[in-house]
């Protein structure tokens, strides 16, 4: 296995063998890799090479080892996620790699990366449990993540809350976009300080606001939706 970090040049090569014809359309792109391998060196538990390889490969795809072009992609795949985990370890923000959503490239799919990350927090199994006294505080911490998926505004639609105005909307998933390796970065940090004993209580001078306590800021909106909203976490 090589050692080394990899290179500009290696990650094309990598983008290119992943859209190579060797592999079928289950193989995933090059961001949703990356997402993925940043919840998993995240997280409380490890997910063996053997399982994530064949999630980002298919089953087919893993099973063409003896392909080169398939070999080199899981050695490039491994230096990947050595280099993920040794740069989180070090406290270095990771840059997300992204793709334009469209030809224009005027949007990029933070969807699609912040998808491939819950998906891969979900190989380790229920983070939430394993958080346990934990758990709020974690949840706060994937908000940021659940808006950016869009799975945060289904779940407020679905239980008939009220969303955020457009314009609001944009503004938090702007500035969620422009925090996301901060949020990874701190995702990241929450399990290893958990790991070493070192999460501390929150010290409050006042009682905490539920999540679907009216905000004490007077807005009229859930805690949650308001002062409580993961915009504020940073």
């Amino acid at each position: 296995m090589n050692p080394n970090t990899l290179t500009d040049n290696d990650l094309d090569r990598l983008e290119e063998l992943l859209e190579s014809d060797v592999f079928s359309d289950d193989t995933m792109r090059l961001d949703e890799i990356q997402a993925m391998l940043c919840a998993i060196v995240s997280g409380p538990a490890p997910v063996m090479p053997g399982v994530w390889l064949q999630e980002a490969l298919g089953e087919e795809g893993v099973q063409k080892a003896g392909d080169p072009r398939v070999a080199e992609t899981l050695e490039l795949l491994m230096r990947l996620n050595n280099d993920i985990a040794a740069a989180l370890l070090a406290d270095e923000t990771i840059s997300p790699v992204l793709y334009p959503v469209d030809e224009s490239g005027e949007e990029y799919d933070y969807a699609a990366w912040a998808d491939s990350y819950v998906f891969g927090a979900g190989l380790a199994g229920d983070w939430f449990e394993q958080a346990g006294k934990h758990a709020e505080d974690l949840s706060e911490l994937l908000e940021p993540l659940f808006l950016l998926n869009g799975m945060l505004k289904e779940d407020v639609e679905n239980s008939g809350e009220r969303w955020f105005s457009p314009a609001e909307e944009a503004r938090l998933v702007a500035d969620i976009q422009n925090n996301l390796p901060l949020i990874v970065q701190t995702l990241y940090n929450f399990w290893r300080n958990k790991r070493d004993g070192a999460i501390a209580p929150i010290r409050r001078e006042e009682p905490k606001s539920g999540r679907n306590d009216p905000c004490p800021c007077g807005s009229g909106r859930k805690f949650k939706q308001c002062c409580g909203h993961p915009d504020k976490l940073n």
